[in-house]
């Protein structure tokens, strides 16, 4: 009843930029955080990037200066602008949220949510 759908991948260049954007959708009541995790082969999943409801972010080392994360509350949307890519940014990112759904006329439950995934591939 709430999926997270995910677009903006693609292969670029070292040095060029994508924006990835994720968009929440279903019987929504609230959206708490919002990030960005990505999983290269072989790898572990990593988050990169966080921003909770208030606009409070955080990033991975490895990202900061050349990410952003930003969110549009009214269209229950974040965003991920990557610049000054470089290969080892290969992977596949993942968007998830805190989302609490109406499952009724009075309940609500709350749970963690994540999209398909996007591969985003830099090339040297």
């Amino acid at each position: 009843q709430v999926q997270l759908v995910e677009s903006g991948g693609g292969s670029v260049q070292a040095g060029g930029s994508l924006r990835l954007s994720c968009a929440a959708s279903g019987r929504i009541s609230s959206i708490g955080a919002m990030g960005w995790h990505r999983q290269a082969p072989g790898k572990e999943r990593e988050l990169v990037a966080r921003i909770t409801s208030g606009s409070t972010t955080n990033y991975a080392d490895a990202v900061k200066g050349r990410f952003t994360i930003s969110r549009d509350n009214a269209k229950n949307t974040v965003y991920l602008q990557m610049n000054s890519l470089k290969p080892e940014d290969t992977a596949v990112y993942y968007c998830n949220a805190d989302i609490t759904r109406r499952t009724g006329a009075w309940s609500t439950a709350r749970g963690d949510y994540w999209g398909q995934g996007t591969q985003v591939t830099v090339s040297s």
